[in-house]
């Protein structure tokens, strides 16, 4: 695997070449249109997470489409959670009339404990407050903000759209389908019927509907015209710049032995084609990195900063997914981008808008992003030539 030099920015090389230079747009994506800004989660990056609060401040900040998480309470509504189990996005260790909800419980085949939507009511969830789950960011806002259902996104996203002249999107992602099912929650047609009430059961609807696991998506294609998008995870990225893959939670349960790398190749993304529009690829599917190592192939401390992370990596060169995607007519979102200096690789120089250059040059459709606004002005710049 050949190695970017550390100190060069990726994006002047990729401009180098050919790609760009097939017409008017600095964006080789499928359709030549600027690549999609995907709120994740919200404005995850100054707000918690998945609050209406925080879908509202990404509209305002100018996001394309706005990312729910799904998951369902007891009673079957769907509602705006990262994850099933409730610990780290709720303040729900703070109420002691729930501290005997507190269970361990297996998600996807590993054990959790928590306290998890299935186990609440919706009324019940509705007396929980957001908190910001992770330790790097502002907690002024933990507690403040209630936890949204799907419908109440929905509602939110028409009221915006209707306020503002412009169709803002809806990117749902279902958590966890299988292991839903198998708590007799299943998540399909709830979904549906929440964008069949909105108008937006159709296929040229602003709406992306992805999840981790393609038998999922399957269940979908027969119950929606919507576009589909097929996501892909992994552990880590080995100091080599291999990455350390994971098999869908879908394929565990029907006994295949392929893992989202295994989907990635070209026979792979033939088969997600027959399912799906696009794929949502975890970003160094599409260019890794690679550590500097010691004797023993332990990743150093490159910078001296006592913690070994993004910045002491450096990027390798780009892979075929995208253009390989692109030739089967797949979009390519990949996730999640992050202004922290800590997820920056070397190569971005603690300049998180290099990054999303270095993705729009190489021809991706759209971003996850906990930035609209840093995501949004690099692509205004490239689409006025800076």
């Amino acid at each position: 695997m050949k190695t970017m030099p550390l100190r060069l920015p990726l994006l002047a090389i990729l401009l180098s070449g050919p790609v760009l230079a097939a017409g008017p747009s600095p964006f080789p994506t499928l359709d030549g249109k600027p690549p999609l800004v995907v709120a994740h989660r919200g404005a995850s990056g100054y707000l918690p997470d998945h609050t209406l609060e925080g879908y509202a401040k990404a509209i305002e900040l100018g996001a394309d489409y706005i990312e729910p998480d799904l998951v369902s309470t007891k009673d079957g509504v769907l509602i705006a959670r990262h994850e099933p189990n409730l610990k780290d996005t709720t303040d729900v260790a703070r109420h002691p009339e729930f501290a005997a909800r507190k269970r361990t419980l297996k998600v996807d085949g590993v054990e959790e404990e928590g306290w998890f939507a299935s186990d609440f009511t919706l009324a019940e969830i509705k007396t929980l407050r957001a908190v910001q789950p992770r330790a790097d960011r502002s907690k002024a806002y933990d507690g403040q903000f209630l936890i949204p259902t799907f419908d109440e996104v929905l509602a939110l996203r028409a009221q915006q759209s209707q306020a503002l002249g412009r169709d803002i999107g809806i990117y749902p992602e279902t958590k966890h389908p299988t292991w839903h099912q198998q708590q007799g929650l299943a998540l399909e047609q709830p979904l549906v019927a929440a964008l069949t009430k909105y108008r937006l059961n159709r296929k040229a609807a602003p709406v992306f509907i992805q999840s981790f696991e393609a038998a999922n998506l399957k269940t979908l294609r027969k119950l929606t015209p919507n576009k589909l998008v097929y996501l892909l995870d992994a552990n880590d990225v080995r100091p080599d710049g291999s990455i350390d893959t994971l098999r869908p939670y879908d394929h565990v349960v029907a006994g295949d032995a392929r893992t989202y790398a295994d989907m990635l190749t070209p026979a792979g993304l033939k088969e997600i084609r027959r399912f799906a529009d696009g794929i949502g690829p975890w970003k160094p599917y599409l260019i890794s990195w690679q550590a500097m190592t010691d004797k023993a192939g332990k990743a150093m401390d490159v910078n001296g900063d006592k913690v070994v992370d993004q910045r002491d990596m450096t990027l390798l060169e780009p892979n075929s997914v995208i253009r390989d995607a692109h030739k089967l007519g797949l979009v390519v979102h990949p996730y999640t981008f992050r202004n922290e200096a800590k997820h920056l690789a070397a190569n971005f120089m603690e300049r998180p808008a290099e990054e999303y250059r270095l993705f729009f040059a190489a021809g991706v459709d759209g971003v996850f992003t906990d930035y609209t606004d840093t995501a949004l002005a690099t692509r205004r710049l490239m689409q006025q030539g800076q």
